[in-house]
């Protein structure tokens, strides 16, 4: 009985024991409890309130709204202004000119408005305003690397000859797709399969035809102010850097060879040489990149003239009608686009795309059109065309001109240039806050360059801009 009492006592003493072991382990925070001889926390802070829930600023805008009120200038005095230039001597004998009031139409002043002319790059327009109106803004071109025959993959090209060496840029317009990206793709899914050896082949049928324009001068193709047109290229098909360097003969197989490059990066090894092939339908896709947008891509090439790529974006159109991806496709596609808008395509003849070819013929007035349709409320899609035309002063083929002028930064227009051809074609802003659409066409300038031409256009438009005409 005496040891009985004593085991529980015992036992009650180890309990206490142990409980005040574990009170003493929680007050210093040591076990999990209620006792603690922490200092009391703090109270909370407020909850914070976020930065976007906070009432936004107004918007300040940085440009007024043209004022429909403002004052249209008197034709008489325009007119006045279109003889003088017509008969400058620097004009040489053949110049068409429209000058229209930008938001009803109206035709101010002319000379020759529906007598085609040589247009040079102006001719971009027909393309620029085809394209966004026969393609989606957010149309991407792929360029994609698919299974081919036992052993081979084949590179396909969708349209992008602005495709980087390297990484692409998600920055950019030219190098947006990267051809270290595609390797990295494919390489991943070859090593998946076990596979590390593969033959390389190419596939740019989606655009046909002669890759260079009969038309194009052999020193203009020399000079590197045009590529040969294919499905996919690196950097436009430039040799080395530079606006106009000498381009690839097959951009096609050099984008190919610069692959095959990044997949030996890779850790996958290119056989042989590659070669042409068809893919077959249906192939399994190993990867692909895509380019910018197709309305980026029209601000690039109306911003920096860039002939190759109005002709690749040309093609385009043309594929998407159902027509060959070839030049003279090409050419009516994009004039029917026109048409097809209500535009007076009347005497309009391409031989090209981009206006570099020797051949081609288009109304001053249908280039007037074009730009106040791009103005338009009625076609917000073609807003890029407006805003993607370079700028007096600031950028694009105008930053070197209207330096010194009260123009600068009012006028925005396509450039056009040939031997013993000038052109001009976009809008002005004048004194009085109208905006006014014009082109100006001269296919018969003097020897002598572009320089006097240029110069007495660019005093035109700039006494367009001045003019409180009333």
């Amino acid at each position: 009985m005496a040891s009985g009492v004593r085991a529980v006592a015992t036992t009650a003493l180890v309990v206490l024991l142990a409980g005040g072991a574990y009170v003493t382990a929680d007050a210093y925070d040591v076990v999990p409890g209620m006792v603690t001889l922490a200092a009391a926390p703090a109270p909370p802070k407020p909850f914070p309130t976020a930065p976007g829930a906070v009432p936004a600023p107004a918007v300040t805008a940085l440009l007024a709204a043209l004022d429909p009120a403002a004052p249209a200038p008197a034709p008489a005095q325009l007119q006045g202004m279109v003889a003088a230039l017509v008969a400058d001597a620097r004009m040489g004998a053949s110049t068409g000119v429209v000058v229209v009031d930008g938001l009803t139409g109206d035709v101010l002043a002319s000379n020759a408005p529906t007598v085609p002319h040589t247009p040079a790059s102006t001719a971009k327009l027909v393309t620029a305003v085809a394209a966004l109106t026969q393609l989606p803004a957010s149309t991407t071109l792929p360029t994609r690397v698919v299974k081919g025959a036992a052993g081979q993959i084949v590179l396909v090209g969708g349209g992008d000859m602005m495709l980087a060496a390297g990484a692409g840029d998600p920055t950019a317009v030219d190098g947006r797709a990267g051809l270290a990206d595609l390797a990295a793709q494919v390489a991943k899914g070859l090593k998946l399969a076990g596979t590390t050896t593969v033959s390389l082949g190419v596939d740019d049928t989606l655009f046909s035809g002669p890759k260079l324009s009969p038309t194009w001068a052999a020193s203009d193709i020399a000079a590197g102010y045009v590529a040969p047109v294919t499905a996919l290229a690196v950097d436009v098909a430039k040799i080395k850097a530079g606006e106009y360097p000498p381009r690839f003969p097959d951009p096609s197989l050099a984008a190919a060879g610069q692959l095959a490059a990044r997949l030996a990066e890779q850790g996958i090894t290119v056989t042989g040489t590659p070669a042409r092939v068809t893919a077959p339908a249906g192939a399994t896709e190993l990867g692909v990149v895509r380019s910018a947008p197709i309305a980026d891509v029209v601000q690039y090439f109306l911003h920096s003239s860039d002939n190759t790529i109005t002709e690749v974006v040309a093609r385009l159109v043309a594929v998407h009608m159902g027509l060959p991806g070839s030049f003279e496709a090409a050419s009516k596609a994009v004039l029917r686009a026109a048409s097809e808008l209500g535009l007076d395509t009347s005497g309009a003849t391409l031989v090209d795309a981009s206006g570099l070819g020797a051949g081609s013929a288009l109304p001053p007035q249908l280039l007037v059109d074009l730009v106040r349709l791009s103005t338009a409320p009625t076609h917000p899609e073609l807003r890029e065309v407006a805003t993607g035309l370079p700028i007096a002063g600031l950028s694009g083929t105008l930053a070197d001109r209207f330096t010194t002028t009260a123009a600068r930064g009012l006028v925005r227009a396509k450039t056009g240039s040939l031997p013993h051809v000038t052109s001009l074609a976009g809008t002005v802003v004048d004194a009085d806050g109208r905006l006014l659409a014009f082109a100006v066409l001269a296919d018969q300038t003097p020897d002598g360059g572009q320089w006097a031409p240029r110069a007495t256009i660019d005093a035109f438009v700039t006494t367009l801009q001045a003019c409180g005409c009333r």
